[in-house]
């Protein structure tokens, strides 16, 4: 008698998806506000436009920008506006939060772009674990444009999973 080893994972028609393929591959270059602010604290704005007119740009090229204040400031809207409007010609990308917000919106946007139709009828397994820290919003978010699809969605690995959704039979 031959042992043979039979991959059943393999063999179980489950397409696994790893949101981390999603995750957006390019750097995030935080601006922070409090650092063009008068002692990190207040806008006055002949020095912040000075300070603007000094900025390299070649530090933004082709980036995403994270565009913040980390102080806690009052800072006019006209303020950001002029930033975004000074760094948009020469970044990829330039929003509005924290860099961890930035990340989570480009994951988002990325997910968006993801043809569900392809998963019609499939058994979908969304991959736990793994390196880098997807966001709890972009699992409901795969969620939420899978399920009016796919025939099943499960979290976590093809060898262990856990149902999340499982398409009604309909019987005529």
């Amino acid at each position: 008698m031959s042992d043979v080893f039979v991959n059943k994972v393999a063999d179980s028609g489950l397409l696994t998806l790893s949101l981390e393929d999603y995750y957006p591959k390019e750097e995030v270059v935080v601006f922070d506000m409090k650092d063009y602010l008068f002692m990190e604290l207040i806008l006055k704005e002949k020095d912040f436009r000075e300070k603007l007119k000094a900025l390299d740009l070649g530090s933004f090229h082709g980036k995403n920008v994270s565009l913040t204040c980390s102080a806690d400031a009052v800072i006019p809207m006209w303020a950001y506006m002029l930033v975004a409007s000074l760094l948009q010609p020469v970044t990829k990308n330039i929003i509005f939060g924290n860099a961890e917000e930035t990340i989570q919106k480009l994951l988002l946007e990325n997910i968006s772009k993801i043809d569900p139709s392809v998963y019609e009828d499939q058994r979908v397994v969304i991959k736990g674990c793994g390196e880098l820290p997807v966001p709890i919003s972009a699992y409901v978010e795969i969620t939420r444009l899978l399920r009016p699809f796919a025939k099943s969605i499960m979290y976590g690995e093809p060898c262990s999973t856990v149902p999340v959704f499982k398409k009604a039979i309909v019987r005529g």
